[in-house]
Protein backbone atom coordinates (compact mmCIF):
# COMPACT_ATOMS: atom_id res chain seq x y z
CA UNK A 1 0.00 0.00 0.00
CA UNK A 2 1.16 3.71 -0.24
CA UNK A 3 2.83 5.60 2.13
CA UNK A 4 1.96 9.04 0.87
CA UNK A 5 -0.49 10.21 -2.11
CA UNK A 6 -0.51 13.63 -3.61
CA UNK A 7 -4.42 14.81 -4.29
CA UNK A 8 -4.61 17.04 -7.75
CA UNK A 9 -7.77 18.20 -7.00
CA UNK A 10 -9.60 20.87 -5.10
CA UNK A 11 -13.02 21.69 -3.25
CA UNK A 12 -14.82 18.78 -1.84
CA UNK A 13 -13.51 15.69 -4.05
CA UNK A 14 -10.05 16.71 -2.30
CA UNK A 15 -11.84 16.61 1.55
CA UNK A 16 -13.32 13.59 0.62
CA UNK A 17 -9.91 11.67 -0.89
CA UNK A 18 -7.73 13.16 1.90
CA UNK A 19 -10.32 11.43 4.48
CA UNK A 20 -10.30 7.76 2.89
CA UNK A 21 -6.71 8.16 2.90
CA UNK A 22 -6.51 9.10 7.09
CA UNK A 23 -8.80 6.14 7.19
CA UNK A 24 -6.07 3.63 5.51
CA UNK A 25 -3.17 5.33 7.49
CA UNK A 26 -1.86 6.72 4.41
CA UNK A 27 -0.53 10.58 4.35
CA UNK A 28 -1.92 13.44 2.19
CA UNK A 29 -0.05 16.12 0.45
CA UNK A 30 -2.49 18.85 -0.93
CA UNK A 31 -1.97 21.36 -3.73
CA UNK A 32 -4.11 24.53 -3.91
CA UNK A 33 -3.57 28.08 -5.97
CA UNK A 34 -3.20 30.82 -3.98
CA UNK A 35 -7.36 31.38 -4.17
CA UNK A 36 -7.36 28.16 -2.17
CA UNK A 37 -4.34 29.52 0.80
CA UNK A 38 -7.04 29.24 3.41
CA UNK A 39 -9.64 25.99 2.07
CA UNK A 40 -9.57 22.98 4.35
CA UNK A 41 -8.30 20.49 2.18
CA UNK A 42 -5.31 22.81 2.82
CA UNK A 43 -5.49 22.27 6.57
CA UNK A 44 -6.42 18.79 6.49
CA UNK A 45 -3.65 17.67 4.55
CA UNK A 46 -0.35 16.20 6.05
CA UNK A 47 1.55 18.62 3.77
CA UNK A 48 0.52 21.37 1.57
CA UNK A 49 1.94 22.86 -1.56
CA UNK A 50 1.19 26.38 -3.66
CA UNK A 51 1.23 25.13 -7.46
CA UNK A 52 0.34 28.73 -8.88
CA UNK A 53 -2.12 31.67 -9.25
CA UNK A 54 -5.89 31.48 -9.28
CA UNK A 55 -6.92 30.40 -12.73
CA UNK A 56 -6.57 26.91 -13.41
CA UNK A 57 -4.33 26.99 -16.19
CA UNK A 58 -1.76 28.18 -13.80
CA UNK A 59 -2.44 25.70 -11.12
CA UNK A 60 -4.71 22.72 -11.12
CA UNK A 61 -4.36 22.20 -14.63
CA UNK A 62 -0.31 22.90 -14.49
CA UNK A 63 0.95 19.49 -15.03
CA UNK A 64 4.56 20.47 -14.42
CA UNK A 65 3.95 22.17 -10.92
CA UNK A 66 1.76 19.51 -9.84
CA UNK A 67 4.38 16.81 -10.74
CA UNK A 68 7.04 19.24 -9.32
CA UNK A 69 5.42 18.97 -6.22
CA UNK A 70 4.39 15.50 -5.80
CA UNK A 71 8.17 15.10 -6.29
CA UNK A 72 9.27 17.11 -4.06
CA UNK A 73 7.00 15.91 -1.19
CA UNK A 74 8.19 12.07 -2.38
CA UNK A 75 4.79 10.66 -2.85
CA UNK A 76 4.12 7.34 -4.36
CA UNK A 77 0.45 7.89 -6.29
CA UNK A 78 -1.56 10.66 -7.48
CA UNK A 79 -5.22 10.72 -7.29
CA UNK A 80 -7.11 13.02 -9.98
CA UNK A 81 -10.38 13.36 -8.25
CA UNK A 82 -12.70 14.36 -10.94
CA UNK A 83 -12.86 17.37 -13.57
CA UNK A 84 -9.01 18.99 -13.97
CA UNK A 85 -6.44 16.30 -15.07
CA UNK A 86 -9.08 13.10 -14.20
CA UNK A 87 -8.98 12.22 -17.77
CA UNK A 88 -6.32 13.21 -19.12
CA UNK A 89 -4.02 10.65 -20.75
CA UNK A 90 -1.18 12.71 -20.89
CA UNK A 91 -1.26 13.19 -17.14
CA UNK A 92 -1.70 9.90 -16.84
CA UNK A 93 1.83 9.05 -18.81
CA UNK A 94 3.85 11.49 -17.24
CA UNK A 95 2.76 10.44 -13.90
CA UNK A 96 4.63 6.88 -15.55
CA UNK A 97 7.72 8.27 -16.46
CA UNK A 98 8.27 9.65 -13.02
CA UNK A 99 7.33 6.39 -11.71
CA UNK A 100 4.16 7.94 -9.68
CA UNK A 101 1.30 5.60 -9.72
CA UNK A 102 -1.88 7.06 -11.35
CA UNK A 103 -4.89 6.59 -9.41
CA UNK A 104 -7.49 5.52 -12.08
CA UNK A 105 -7.38 3.94 -15.39
CA UNK A 106 -4.44 3.37 -17.85
CA UNK A 107 -3.81 6.33 -20.17
CA UNK A 108 -5.13 3.28 -23.38
CA UNK A 109 -8.68 3.48 -21.15
CA UNK A 110 -9.05 6.94 -21.29
CA UNK A 111 -7.72 7.47 -24.98
CA UNK A 112 -10.50 5.46 -26.25
CA UNK A 113 -13.17 5.68 -24.05
CA UNK A 114 -12.75 9.05 -23.89
CA UNK A 115 -13.42 9.61 -27.48
CA UNK A 116 -17.42 9.05 -27.70
CA UNK A 117 -17.45 7.92 -31.39
CA UNK A 118 -14.84 5.42 -30.86
CA UNK A 119 -16.09 4.04 -27.65
CA UNK A 120 -19.69 3.97 -29.23
CA UNK A 121 -17.54 1.43 -31.91
CA UNK A 122 -16.17 -0.49 -29.21
CA UNK A 123 -18.94 -1.01 -27.13
CA UNK A 124 -21.26 -1.73 -30.05
CA UNK A 125 -19.12 -5.16 -30.71
CA UNK A 126 -19.68 -5.79 -26.75
CA UNK A 127 -23.36 -6.12 -27.47
CA UNK A 128 -24.46 -2.88 -26.35
CA UNK A 129 -27.21 -0.94 -28.36
CA UNK A 130 -25.92 2.13 -29.46
CA UNK A 131 -28.23 4.93 -30.69
CA UNK A 132 -28.43 5.37 -35.05
CA UNK A 133 -26.37 7.61 -36.42
CA UNK A 134 -22.80 8.06 -38.01
CA UNK A 135 -19.74 5.73 -37.27
CA UNK A 136 -17.29 8.70 -38.53
CA UNK A 137 -16.38 12.33 -37.82
CA UNK A 138 -18.76 14.52 -39.68
CA UNK A 139 -16.75 17.21 -41.03
CA UNK A 140 -19.16 18.90 -43.91
CA UNK A 141 -22.81 19.93 -43.98
CA UNK A 142 -22.96 17.67 -47.17
CA UNK A 143 -22.34 14.64 -44.58
CA UNK A 144 -24.43 15.70 -42.34
CA UNK A 145 -27.69 16.14 -44.28
CA UNK A 146 -26.25 12.62 -45.59
CA UNK A 147 -26.76 11.41 -42.08
CA UNK A 148 -29.89 13.62 -40.90
CA UNK A 149 -31.35 12.07 -43.62
CA UNK A 150 -30.83 8.47 -42.88
CA UNK A 151 -32.11 8.37 -39.64
CA UNK A 152 -34.42 11.41 -39.71
CA UNK A 153 -35.13 14.33 -37.27
CA UNK A 154 -34.65 15.39 -34.24
CA UNK A 155 -30.84 14.62 -34.46
CA UNK A 156 -27.88 15.65 -32.04
CA UNK A 157 -24.73 16.78 -33.35
CA UNK A 158 -22.11 16.04 -30.30
CA UNK A 159 -18.37 16.44 -29.81
CA UNK A 160 -16.38 13.15 -30.12
CA UNK A 161 -14.23 14.47 -26.70
CA UNK A 162 -15.21 16.01 -23.34
CA UNK A 163 -18.75 16.53 -21.49
CA UNK A 164 -20.67 18.60 -19.54
CA UNK A 165 -22.90 19.41 -22.54
CA UNK A 166 -20.15 21.32 -24.67
CA UNK A 167 -20.38 20.94 -28.53
CA UNK A 168 -24.07 19.03 -28.10
CA UNK A 169 -26.88 20.81 -30.35
CA UNK A 170 -30.06 19.37 -30.82
CA UNK A 171 -31.28 19.99 -34.47
CA UNK A 172 -34.85 19.95 -35.86
CA UNK A 173 -34.31 20.76 -39.89
CA UNK A 174 -31.75 21.19 -42.16
CA UNK A 175 -31.00 24.80 -41.92
CA UNK A 176 -30.66 24.66 -37.67
CA UNK A 177 -28.62 21.15 -38.25
CA UNK A 178 -26.06 23.21 -40.17
CA UNK A 179 -25.61 26.54 -38.72
CA UNK A 180 -25.28 23.42 -35.23
CA UNK A 181 -22.66 21.73 -37.05
CA UNK A 182 -20.38 24.85 -37.05
CA UNK A 183 -21.65 26.11 -33.83
CA UNK A 184 -20.32 22.85 -32.52
CA UNK A 185 -17.25 22.47 -33.92
CA UNK A 186 -15.70 25.80 -32.43
CA UNK A 187 -17.10 24.94 -28.93
CA UNK A 188 -15.55 21.65 -29.25
CA UNK A 189 -12.00 23.15 -30.37
CA UNK A 190 -12.02 25.37 -27.96
CA UNK A 191 -13.54 23.45 -25.01
CA UNK A 192 -11.16 20.19 -26.38
CA UNK A 193 -8.69 21.28 -28.60
CA UNK A 194 -10.04 19.34 -31.67
CA UNK A 195 -13.23 20.41 -33.81
CA UNK A 196 -14.08 16.90 -33.96
CA UNK A 197 -17.79 16.13 -33.78
CA UNK A 198 -20.46 13.24 -34.94
CA UNK A 199 -23.88 13.25 -34.98
CA UNK A 200 -26.80 10.68 -33.79
CA UNK A 201 -30.64 10.18 -33.27
CA UNK A 202 -31.91 12.59 -30.84
CA UNK A 203 -33.67 10.16 -28.16
CA UNK A 204 -37.12 12.50 -27.18
CA UNK A 205 -37.30 12.71 -23.68
CA UNK A 206 -35.01 9.88 -22.05
CA UNK A 207 -33.66 8.95 -19.02
CA UNK A 208 -30.19 9.50 -17.99
CA UNK A 209 -29.47 6.05 -16.16
CA UNK A 210 -25.29 5.33 -15.50
CA UNK A 211 -23.93 1.78 -14.33
CA UNK A 212 -21.00 2.41 -11.86
CA UNK A 213 -17.84 -0.40 -12.38
CA UNK A 214 -14.83 -1.46 -10.78
CA UNK A 215 -12.33 -3.56 -12.28
CA UNK A 216 -8.96 -4.84 -10.71
CA UNK A 217 -5.60 -5.94 -12.24
CA UNK A 218 -6.48 -9.26 -11.95
CA UNK A 219 -9.25 -9.65 -14.51
CA UNK A 220 -11.98 -9.28 -11.94
CA UNK A 221 -14.65 -6.13 -12.72
CA UNK A 222 -18.01 -6.07 -11.24
CA UNK A 223 -20.69 -3.39 -11.48
CA UNK A 224 -22.29 -1.83 -8.35
CA UNK A 225 -25.93 -1.07 -9.51
CA UNK A 226 -27.50 2.01 -11.18
CA UNK A 227 -27.29 5.78 -10.71
CA UNK A 228 -30.72 7.92 -12.10
CA UNK A 229 -28.84 10.91 -13.56
CA UNK A 230 -32.29 12.30 -15.13
CA UNK A 231 -32.77 15.96 -13.54
CA UNK A 232 -30.16 18.12 -15.54
CA UNK A 233 -30.17 21.59 -16.57
CA UNK A 234 -28.16 22.25 -19.66
CA UNK A 235 -26.71 18.62 -19.56
CA UNK A 236 -25.39 19.32 -16.14
CA UNK A 237 -26.66 16.88 -13.16
CA UNK A 238 -28.23 18.78 -10.61
CA UNK A 239 -29.92 14.88 -8.53
CA UNK A 240 -28.89 11.61 -8.53
CA UNK A 241 -29.86 8.47 -6.59
CA UNK A 242 -29.38 5.07 -6.93
CA UNK A 243 -31.39 2.69 -6.99
CA UNK A 244 -33.76 4.10 -10.21
CA UNK A 245 -37.17 4.07 -9.93
CA UNK A 246 -37.20 3.27 -13.30
CA UNK A 247 -34.87 0.23 -13.32
CA UNK A 248 -35.95 -3.25 -12.20
CA UNK A 249 -34.01 -5.80 -11.04
CA UNK A 250 -34.38 -8.02 -14.59
CA UNK A 251 -33.11 -4.39 -16.39
CA UNK A 252 -30.38 -3.80 -13.84
CA UNK A 253 -28.82 -7.20 -14.49
CA UNK A 254 -29.18 -6.80 -18.03
CA UNK A 255 -27.69 -3.13 -17.93
CA UNK A 256 -24.91 -4.17 -16.02
CA UNK A 257 -23.55 -7.60 -16.99
CA UNK A 258 -23.21 -5.63 -20.43
CA UNK A 259 -21.27 -2.19 -18.84
CA UNK A 260 -18.94 -5.27 -17.20
CA UNK A 261 -18.75 -6.69 -20.37
CA UNK A 262 -17.65 -3.59 -22.11
CA UNK A 263 -15.21 -3.03 -19.85
CA UNK A 264 -13.34 -6.21 -19.99
CA UNK A 265 -13.57 -5.98 -23.61
CA UNK A 266 -11.26 -2.80 -23.40
CA UNK A 267 -9.35 -4.29 -20.33
CA UNK A 268 -10.18 -1.19 -18.03
CA UNK A 269 -8.71 -0.67 -15.05
CA UNK A 270 -10.34 0.96 -11.52
CA UNK A 271 -13.45 3.07 -11.32
CA UNK A 272 -15.46 4.42 -14.34
CA UNK A 273 -18.81 4.47 -15.28
CA UNK A 274 -20.97 3.56 -18.12
CA UNK A 275 -23.64 5.73 -19.42
CA UNK A 276 -27.11 4.97 -21.10
CA UNK A 277 -29.88 6.69 -22.10
CA UNK A 278 -33.29 5.11 -21.53
CA UNK A 279 -36.48 5.88 -23.34
CA UNK A 280 -39.99 5.59 -22.78
CA UNK A 281 -40.23 2.01 -23.88
CA UNK A 282 -37.96 0.66 -21.57
CA UNK A 283 -34.67 0.43 -24.17
CA UNK A 284 -31.62 1.85 -23.98
CA UNK A 285 -28.61 3.06 -25.38
CA UNK A 286 -24.82 3.50 -24.97
CA UNK A 287 -24.28 7.32 -24.33
CA UNK A 288 -20.44 7.52 -23.30
CA UNK A 289 -17.84 6.13 -20.40
CA UNK A 290 -16.30 8.35 -17.91
CA UNK A 291 -13.01 7.33 -16.93
CA UNK A 292 -13.12 8.57 -13.86
CA UNK A 293 -14.48 8.62 -10.16
CA UNK A 294 -17.81 10.68 -10.09
CA UNK A 295 -19.43 13.61 -8.37
CA UNK A 296 -22.34 11.64 -7.89
CA UNK A 297 -20.67 8.31 -6.40
CA UNK A 298 -21.64 8.72 -2.80
CA UNK A 299 -25.32 7.43 -3.61
CA UNK A 300 -23.78 4.29 -4.59
CA UNK A 301 -21.49 4.24 -1.63
CA UNK A 302 -24.88 4.46 0.50
CA UNK A 303 -26.81 1.53 -1.08
CA UNK A 304 -23.75 -0.68 -1.38
CA UNK A 305 -21.83 0.34 1.69
CA UNK A 306 -18.60 0.21 -0.52
CA UNK A 307 -16.05 2.59 -0.21
CA UNK A 308 -15.04 4.14 -3.85
CA UNK A 309 -12.51 5.81 -2.68
CA UNK A 310 -10.82 3.60 -1.01
CA UNK A 311 -11.19 0.80 -3.80
CA UNK A 312 -9.39 3.13 -6.19
CA UNK A 313 -6.93 3.18 -4.20
CA UNK A 314 -6.30 -0.55 -3.40
CA UNK A 315 -7.09 -1.46 -7.10
CA UNK A 316 -4.29 1.19 -7.94
CA UNK A 317 -2.20 -0.39 -5.26
CA UNK A 318 -2.98 -4.00 -6.93
CA UNK A 319 -5.14 -5.58 -4.43
CA UNK A 320 -8.13 -7.97 -5.70
CA UNK A 321 -11.48 -6.55 -5.39
CA UNK A 322 -12.75 -7.92 -1.90
CA UNK A 323 -16.21 -9.30 -3.59
CA UNK A 324 -17.79 -11.24 -6.46
CA UNK A 325 -20.94 -9.85 -8.28
CA UNK A 326 -23.15 -12.26 -6.91
CA UNK A 327 -21.70 -10.95 -2.79
CA UNK A 328 -23.14 -7.43 -3.92
CA UNK A 329 -26.40 -6.45 -2.81
CA UNK A 330 -28.53 -2.86 -3.06
CA UNK A 331 -29.96 -1.70 0.36
CA UNK A 332 -32.17 1.33 1.17
CA UNK A 333 -32.10 4.52 -1.50
CA UNK A 334 -29.77 7.15 -1.85
CA UNK A 335 -30.54 10.65 -3.06
CA UNK A 336 -27.77 13.40 -4.04
CA UNK A 337 -28.61 17.03 -4.89
CA UNK A 338 -25.66 19.15 -5.56
CA UNK A 339 -25.29 22.34 -4.19
CA UNK A 340 -24.22 25.46 -6.69
CA UNK A 341 -23.64 29.10 -5.87
CA UNK A 342 -26.16 30.10 -8.15
CA UNK A 343 -29.11 32.71 -8.59
CA UNK A 344 -31.84 30.84 -9.86
CA UNK A 345 -33.97 34.20 -10.32
CA UNK A 346 -31.67 35.37 -12.53
CA UNK A 347 -30.78 32.58 -14.73
CA UNK A 348 -28.41 30.86 -12.23
CA UNK A 349 -26.18 33.28 -12.68
CA UNK A 350 -22.81 32.20 -10.66
CA UNK A 351 -22.84 34.09 -7.69
CA UNK A 352 -19.30 34.23 -5.75
CA UNK A 353 -18.69 36.01 -2.55
CA UNK A 354 -18.60 35.16 1.58
CA UNK A 355 -20.19 32.92 3.07
CA UNK A 356 -21.41 35.05 6.24
CA UNK A 357 -24.31 32.51 6.93
CA UNK A 358 -23.91 28.94 7.63
CA UNK A 359 -25.98 26.26 8.75
CA UNK A 360 -25.58 22.56 7.52
CA UNK A 361 -28.53 19.87 7.93
CA UNK A 362 -27.92 16.68 10.32
CA UNK A 363 -29.51 14.00 11.74
CA UNK A 364 -30.82 10.67 10.48
CA UNK A 365 -30.01 9.69 7.02
CA UNK A 366 -27.85 12.83 6.03
CA UNK A 367 -24.39 13.14 4.53
CA UNK A 368 -22.94 15.99 2.94
CA UNK A 369 -19.59 16.21 0.97
CA UNK A 370 -18.87 20.13 1.19
CA UNK A 371 -15.39 22.41 1.63
CA UNK A 372 -17.39 25.65 2.59
CA UNK A 373 -18.03 27.09 6.11
CA UNK A 374 -18.67 30.24 7.79
CA UNK A 375 -16.57 33.15 6.42
CA UNK A 376 -15.38 31.15 3.41
CA UNK A 377 -15.37 32.76 0.67
CA UNK A 378 -16.61 31.15 -2.80
CA UNK A 379 -14.04 31.95 -5.55
CA UNK A 380 -15.17 33.14 -8.94
CA UNK A 381 -12.56 31.11 -10.35
CA UNK A 382 -13.68 27.53 -10.45
CA UNK A 383 -16.70 25.49 -10.87
CA UNK A 384 -19.69 27.15 -8.91
CA UNK A 385 -20.40 23.65 -6.93
CA UNK A 386 -20.23 24.42 -3.23
CA UNK A 387 -21.21 21.24 -2.10
CA UNK A 388 -23.72 17.63 -2.42
CA UNK A 389 -25.98 17.14 0.22
CA UNK A 390 -27.26 13.04 -0.04
CA UNK A 391 -30.11 11.49 2.12
CA UNK A 392 -30.28 7.92 2.57
CA UNK A 393 -33.65 5.98 3.49
CA UNK A 394 -35.09 2.59 3.64
CA UNK A 395 -37.38 3.29 0.89
CA UNK A 396 -37.37 5.90 -1.76
CA UNK A 397 -40.19 7.81 -0.18
CA UNK A 398 -38.22 7.78 3.68
CA UNK A 399 -35.11 9.06 1.07
CA UNK A 400 -37.47 11.92 -0.48
CA UNK A 401 -38.82 13.13 3.17
CA UNK A 402 -34.92 13.26 4.80
CA UNK A 403 -34.05 15.27 1.74
CA UNK A 404 -37.32 17.58 1.62
CA UNK A 405 -36.73 18.45 5.68
CA UNK A 406 -32.66 18.52 5.27
CA UNK A 407 -33.16 21.50 2.19
CA UNK A 408 -35.41 23.63 4.25
CA UNK A 409 -32.76 23.44 7.28
CA UNK A 410 -30.09 24.01 4.74
CA UNK A 411 -29.12 27.87 5.34
CA UNK A 412 -26.17 29.59 3.21
CA UNK A 413 -25.82 33.31 2.66
CA UNK A 414 -25.62 35.86 1.77
CA UNK A 415 -24.72 34.35 -1.62
CA UNK A 416 -27.56 32.70 -3.51
CA UNK A 417 -27.31 29.16 -3.93
CA UNK A 418 -29.59 26.34 -5.68
CA UNK A 419 -31.26 25.48 -2.41
CA UNK A 420 -34.30 27.26 -3.12
CA UNK A 421 -34.69 25.94 -6.48
CA UNK A 422 -34.09 21.81 -5.33
CA UNK A 423 -36.63 22.21 -2.26
CA UNK A 424 -39.61 23.10 -5.63
CA UNK A 425 -38.22 20.17 -7.35
CA UNK A 426 -39.08 17.82 -4.55
CA UNK A 427 -41.80 18.67 -3.58
CA UNK A 428 -43.12 18.44 -7.25
CA UNK A 429 -45.51 15.91 -7.81
CA UNK A 430 -44.02 14.26 -11.38
CA UNK A 431 -40.29 14.19 -9.49
CA UNK A 432 -42.04 12.31 -6.10
CA UNK A 433 -43.90 9.92 -8.34
CA UNK A 434 -40.45 9.45 -10.38
CA UNK A 435 -42.20 10.60 -13.59
CA UNK A 436 -39.60 12.50 -15.40
CA UNK A 437 -37.25 12.68 -18.26
CA UNK A 438 -33.98 14.63 -18.96
CA UNK A 439 -35.95 17.89 -20.02
CA UNK A 440 -38.14 17.79 -16.91
CA UNK A 441 -36.04 20.77 -15.30
CA UNK A 442 -36.36 22.83 -19.00
CA UNK A 443 -40.16 22.20 -18.19
CA UNK A 444 -40.30 23.19 -15.01
CA UNK A 445 -38.28 26.32 -14.99
CA UNK A 446 -40.84 27.26 -18.58
CA UNK A 447 -43.71 27.29 -16.12
CA UNK A 448 -41.94 29.74 -13.67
Amino acid sequence: MFSKILIANRGEIALRIIRACREMGINTVAVYSEADVDSPHVRLADEAVCIGRPSSSTSYLNIPHIISAAEITDVEAIHPGYGFLAEDAHFAEICQSCNITFIGPTPENMRLMGDKLAAKNVVKRSGIPVVPGADTVIKTKEEALKVAKKIKYPVMVKASAGGGGRGMRICHNDVRLIGALLTAQREAEAAFGKPDVYIEKYIERPRHIEVQLLADRHGNTIHLGERDCTVQRRHQKLIEESPSPAVNAKLRKKMGDLAVKAAKNVHYLGAGTIEFLLDKNGDFYFMEMNTRIQVEHPVTEMVTGIDLIKEQINIAAGKKLPLKQEDLTLKGSAIETRIYAEDPEKGFMPSPGKIDEYYAPGGYGIRIDTHVYKDCVISPYYDSMIGKLISYGRTRNEALSIMRRALDEYRIGPIKTTIPFLRTIFRNASFIKGDISTDFVDRLTAKD
